[in-house]
């Protein structure tokens, strides 16, 4: 891949994709210790960052389909005569399932949502079939929203890898041109642009902070980065749930973990792409993770001060930089908010879970008498603190009980972590046996 490639990615997507902008955050500039800007992907036409580099790799294909078509039905092409490898890099040439001829006629895809998205979007532009095969724990929304843009939408497995290997039994057996989410040097193209933006409305960025999944991402804007701007620092993202590529950068080499567990399921991949890993190695400066709770707390964040509805896997870039997983201090840092695609039923569980983790939240358990007047007491000494009773529990059969005691489990909504601890150390001066639970 070469500079000229990203530039003649961006030619393509002039009108297909939207130039979003990279704002000052003065809010998360004071929160983070550094000079924090965002580059807002999650308003990104489909939701996503991913829209760009699906999108250039079918004009792509259709481009080059249209100086060839004398290529249609070659021996050797996928799907006709050779067989696909377990996994196949994309880079290599590819020749795209044709008819007669010679026309492009059908994609297909695994994604946990983005991707397809992505791909659906430029498919139905374009005037192609579309299959996007997603994992079983795809939330609804994603899989509504793929098929809302044409796409034929398959669940398989449990994870991304489960459905990449299902898409390409059906690329070989429907014949179809597979689209790698990642792993493939034309999408990678695409998802640069990205650092192009950035370059051309802050030049003067110091540290550029980026999500990484599979890697697509994240090689490109170190790729445009580092060759155009080596002072430019590139930082990489991964939930430690999904960490492949944190593990793959430090052991200089592709490494795939066995599981992932993580709320950001758009980058819980288990084995990250041949070449982003080779392209992340050689150009990317550090790559951290962050904690599920981190995520949690700043896609609250940018809720509440920022009004951004940012996926996890979109959150990840200001978690780190929050957190300070990176020593950025009075340093012009882009964040990169890659995605906004986020189910608006989970979104609860990720606003009560940064409530916690922030201290605005806490739960305890305290030893009281099983008598009338009990509980009334126990509310008052909360009123009187300033805390919100937001739940309550009994129980009554713990062994350690002695037979006129009870176990009561309590919610309470608080400013903070010291109205917290304020509440716990009242309550036990009052002679209360307090255990939280939410530490």
């Amino acid at each position: 891949m070469q500079i000229k490639d990203i530039e003649q990615a961006a030619q393509r997507l002039s009108d297909i994709v939207h130039n979003t902008p990279t704002m000052l955050s003065r809010t998360f500039s004071e929160l983070g210790g550094a000079n924090v800007y965002f580059k807002y992907e999650n308003q990104q036409r489909t939701g996503s960052f991913k829209v760009r580099g699906a999108s250039n790799k079918v004009a792509k294909l259709l481009e080059t389909q249209e100086r060839a078509p004398e290529t249609s039905q070659q021996s050797g092409c996928f799907g006709i005569e050779e067989q696909p490898p377990a996994r196949r890099s994309f880079s290599d040439d590819l020749c795209p399932e044709t008819s007669n001829e010679g026309e492009l006629r059908r994609v297909v895809a695994a994604s946990a949502g983005n991707h397809a998205q992505g791909l659906a979007y430029a498919a139905s532009r374009l005037g192609l079939d579309c299959t996007i095969v997603m994992p079983r724990s795809t939330p609804i929304a994603k899989i509504a929203a793929t098929e809302g843009y044409g796409a034929k939408v398959v669940l398989s497995g449990s994870n991304y890898d489960a459905a990449y290997n299902k898409a390409l039994e059906i690329q070989e057996t429907g014949g179809a041109v597979f689209i790698h989410p990642f792993d493939d040097l034309d999408v990678i193209a695409g998802q640069a642009t990205v650092a192009m933006e950035i370059l051309q409305d802050l030049p003067d960025a110091e540290a550029i902070v980026v999500p990484a999944g599979g890697g697509g991402l994240l090689a490109g804007v170190a790729y445009y980065v580092k060759t155009l701007r080596p002072d430019i620092k590139v930082i990489g993202v991964q939930a430690s749930g999904a960490p492949a590529i944190k593990k793959s950068f430090d052991a200089k080499k592709l490494v795939s973990t066995d599981d992932v567990y993580t709320i950001a399921d758009g980058i819980a991949v288990k084995s990250p792409g041949k070449l982003t890993v080779e392209m992340i190695n050689k150009y990317v400066d550090e790559i951290v993770t962050v904690e599920d709770d981190e995520i949690s707390s700043a896609i609250l964040l940018l809720l509440e001060r920022g009004k951004q509805v940012v996926e996890p896997a979109g959150a990840v870039s200001l978690a780190a930089v929050l957190n300070r997983k990176v020593d950025l201090a009075g340093k012009k840092v882009v964040c990169v908010l890659s995605g906004g695609n986020i189910d608006v039923s989970f979104i609860h569980k990720i606003v009560e879970k940064g409530l916690v983790t922030r201290g605005r939240q806490m739960r305890f358990r305290a030893i009281m008498l099983d008598v009338p007047g009990s509980l009334e007491q126990l509310s008052s000494i909360i009123a009187k603190n300033g805390a919100n009773v937001i739940m309550v529990q009994y129980d009554k059969i713990s062994a350690d009980l002695n037979l006129n005691e009870t176990i009561i489990h309590v919610g309470c909504e608080v400013s903070g972590h010291a109205h917290g601890d304020k509440l716990i150390a009242a309550l036990e001066q009052e002679g209360y046996r307090v255990t939280r639970e939410d530490a």
